[in-house]
């Protein structure tokens, strides 16, 4: 599944053109590797995603085309979420 569509059903980020943008300026990596909105996501993977000055970072448990709002949390499980200083820093 592509990583926009996957963070738009997981509600992660609510709309799919911001999901985008947040992976092409490169805010996005999939186990370690910068990502690109066209990028795949599996089972398993662990993605890091910086919003501004925090830093989220989760485990791939399901993937699925559509979800209802409660179940889009089960999609994932939430690995870290920190506050960061400099916003231009995924490490």
């Amino acid at each position: 599944m592509r990583l926009d569509k996957f963070l738009k059903v997981s509600r992660i980020i609510k709309r799919r053109p911001v999901a985008k943008e947040v992976a092409d300026k490169g805010r996005i990596q999939i186990n370690g590797i910068l990502a690109k909105s066209s990028s795949n996501v599996k089972i398993g993977d662990q993605v890091k995603i910086q919003f501004g000055n925090k830093i989220l970072e989760i485990e791939v448990l399901e993937l699925h085309d559509s979800t209802k709002k409660e179940d889009a949390e089960k999609m994932y499980q939430v690995i870290s979420e920190k506050r960061v200083e400099n916003s231009n820093n995924l490490d």
